[in-house]
């Protein structure tokens, strides 16, 4: 199919999803460890892991072989029949998990898992009402949407009943909190179920909560009988530098749920909960009953995924890249006016460009095309009042060179548009 053709069928056939400026213009071919190949050759690294999911990089070795085993062998059943690479997945997840998460229900996206967790919170509280961040972003299905407030909330209509955003904890992180669930208790109708949070806020910008911050909210939480929903769908399996970022902040949630990481680019998604709150949602007549629940083939990928992150130390590899990756950041940002802040853990970072306003959103596009020209892909999260922020997650398998290839691509581009 000629170029032209295929944009014209781009133009004609697909739904935009994602606002202006929907699709990346190129047309990817294939992926093979840190970087896609365009159809005309060109080599660009991917410093996202695709959509923040491919840790292990892309077409690693040992993911494209369980893919094909499983496949031929067993790769989609009933959803009330069982396999082995389901119930060793759950097994094997809550064994790198604290007590008391041992309960695992596994389901394919980040927005499906969150919807899971909240579903499961209001049938054992007997409650409704959530709260989440400013800024927050669980999915786009109908619960995990109204808990979200960073896009998407205007012109659909009336979202679930009984959401509250707090703020997401600035300097005087303390009394904002105070402040914050006073006018929730003001505006709740007694019905407080859950918190549903993200240990950073990626698509708000990675924004990583002060600590003791997780210990303050658990305690707000517990006064009013509600249950706290961590939401690791970026953060978990050991891209921080821990396994869950939450292990950082001294906390276990009562609720967690992991996605994207999870299946390395594929879709695999898991609900991990207590034996206690699993007993008291069965008894209460608990349903979450889709057509790929426990799928043996994305749960034997899932355990390849963790039998490569236990292998190769991949978290002590994550610090270890991550600093390396803060460094580069740090020294960018000395050499430009244009960057401000730079944040994350782990590699998960951020770099906020300074300013805000309609000026730094352009600056940030045409640093964004200047990078995939010079042969870097990036993602930049521009909100109302904040200045562009580039996510850079690359994969955990990246190189060090890959690394350093990324950052001088970044340091190029900012200075040729700025």
């Amino acid at each position: 199919m000629a170029t032209d053709t295929f944009w014209s069928d781009v133009d004609r056939h697909l739904v935009r999803y994602a606002g202006p400026g929907s699709f990346t213009g190129e047309i990817i071919d294939r992926a093979e460890g840190s970087f896609v190949f365009t159809e005309d050759g060109r080599r660009i690294l991917d410093f996202t892991s695709g959509q923040m999911s491919a840790i292990l990089g892309h077409a690693h070795p040992e993911i494209v072989e369980t893919v094909r085993k499983q496949a031929a062998k067993l790769d989609h059943l009933f959803s009330g029949m069982l396999s082995r690479p389901v119930v060793d997945l759950a097994r094997r997840l809550a064994e790198t998990l604290p007590d008391p998460l041992e309960k695992a229900l596994l389901l394919t996206t980040g927005a499906e898992s969150n919807e899971a967790a909240l579903r499961m919170a209001k049938l054992v509280t007997g409650k409704h009402e959530i709260v989440s961040f400013a800024r927050s972003w669980h999915g786009m299905t109908q619960a995990a949407a109204s808990a979200t407030y960073s896009a998407g909330r205007k012109g659909y209509g009336p979202g679930a009943p009984g959401n509250f955003a707090i703020p997401v904890p600035g300097a005087d992180w303390e009394h904002q909190l105070d402040l914050a669930f006073d006018l929730i208790d003001a505006q709740s109708v007694g019905s407080l179920a859950a918190c549903l949070v993200e240990p950073i806020l990626s698509s708000g910008g990675i924004l990583v909560p002060p600590p003791g911050y997780f210990q303050a909210l658990q305690r707000k939480c517990r006064e009013r009988g509600m249950l706290l929903i961590l939401d690791e769908a970026q953060t978990g399996l050991c891209r921080t530098g821990t396994w869950y970022a939450f292990e950082h902040d001294g906390v276990v949630p009562d609720i967690l749920t992991v996605s994207k990481t999870l299946g390395a680019g594929l879709p695999l998604a898991a609900v991990l909960t207590s034996a206690e709150i699993e007993q008291e949602a069965h008894e209460r007549g608990y349903l979450f009953f889709t057509t790929h629940v426990s799928d043996p083939l994305p749960a034997a990928v899932g355990n390849t995924v963790l039998d490569v992150l236990i292998r190769d130390r991949l978290d002590e590899r994550a610090r270890d890249l991550g600093a390396r990756l803060r460094t580069g950041l740090d020294e960018i940002a000395t050499r430009h006016e244009a960057v401000g802040e730079i944040r994350g853990r782990g590699l998960l970072a951020g770099l906020e460009l300074s300013g805000g306003g309609p000026d730094t959103d352009k600056l940030g596009a045409r640093v964004t095309q200047r990078c995939l020209e010079l042969g870097l892909h990036m993602n930049i999260v521009q909100l109302p009042g904040m200045g562009g922020v580039f996510r850079i997650a690359p994969p955990l398998t990246a190189s060090g060179s890959e690394i350093d290839l990324g950052l001088s691509i970044l340091d190029e581009a900012i200075g040729d548009v700025s």
